[in-house]
């Protein structure tokens, strides 16, 4: 199922309580987009979580859905609330108390991409701004609420994987005291978002497959998983951080010589995921 704002893979029938979601990974880049930026396709595109969505595309053979983001990271951040409205892009926009996303350029509607580049020579209307929000960030976001909804009702839980991948560079200062860098960054805003035990059967599916894991740092999670992880409600949240240089080339934005053999080996993560899904909470009577 493919809208103007989403993508939505789901399995012929689902039988885990599972929901993989990807909300940077996507490319259409509008028409009117690249008219008003200043930069290039390559460079706008560098914010991008390219490829994310081809590896972990096999989420629904496991009976778990996949919701993936239509439109890019650049013309609109999913995991940003509808409210991060930055004023040094929108005009109209009030300041709301310091929100570092925002005083840096990373807004709903991003006024920048990595490493700091400016994508507009001057300012949006409140009106586009919240085109972009009525059109793209509400029907996604509804979306993802209804498939929670659905896992939660069916299964008695909700556990909902949100896909990001990392630039090589945020992980290469990273690393445990025998100075490994980390593969896979598990983001559950320290314990906040879902449960340890949920987290620790994520780790180890990584862990068996030959990756390194850490946990929090440098990404804790940000909007999908404050919003989402209510563990306390069986619901939980857990943002997955992927270092790119892994399957691709982060120059050029192309997959590098390792990516079918990268996604083969995410493959069988997916499944081990679904699996921690698939049978039906007791919940303890009122």
């Amino acid at each position: 199922m493919k809208n103007s704002a989403y993508g939505l893979e789901m399995p012929a029938k689902r039988t885990s309580c599972v929901v993989f979601s990807s909300p940077h990974s996507g490319r259409d880049y509008p028409a009117a987009l690249m008219k008003r930026t200043v930069l290039n396709r390559n460079v706008i595109r560098s914010s991008e979580d390219a490829f994310v969505d081809q590896l972990f595309d096999a989420a629904a053979e496991f009976g778990a859905p996949f919701l993936k983001a239509a439109m890019p990271r650049a013309y609109l951040d999913l995991n940003r609330s509808a409210e991060e409205l930055d004023p040094a892009l929108i005009q109209g926009a009030r300041r709301q108390g310091h929100n570092p996303r925002v005083a840096s350029g990373l807004g709903v509607i991003p006024r920048v991409v990595a490493n700091g580049r400016a994508i507009y020579r001057g300012k949006l209307t409140m009106d586009e701004a919240r085109l972009r929000i009525d059109n793209y960030w509400r029907p996604y976001h509804a979306r993802l609420k209804s498939l929670l909804a659905e896992s939660q009702e069916e299964f008695g839980q909700a556990i909902l994987i949100d896909c990001h991948s990392m630039p090589h560079e945020a992980v290469a200062i990273s690393g445990n005291a025998r100075g490994n860098k980390p593969d896979i960054v598990l983001g559950d805003r320290f314990g906040a978002s879902a449960s340890g035990v949920i987290v620790d059967q994520i780790e180890a599916a990584f862990a068996s497959a030959g990756l390194n894991v850490a946990r929090n740092a440098p990404f804790a999670g940000a909007y999908v998983t404050q919003t989402y992880g209510r563990p306390g409600r069986q619901q939980h949240a857990i943002q997955i951080e992927i270092d790119r240089s892994l399957y691709m080339d982060e120059e050029t934005i192309e997959p590098n010589a390792n990516f079918e053999e990268f996604r083969e080996i995410l493959r069988d993560v997916v499944a081990e995921i679904a699996c921690i899904g698939a049978q039906p909470v007791r919940l303890a009577a009122e």
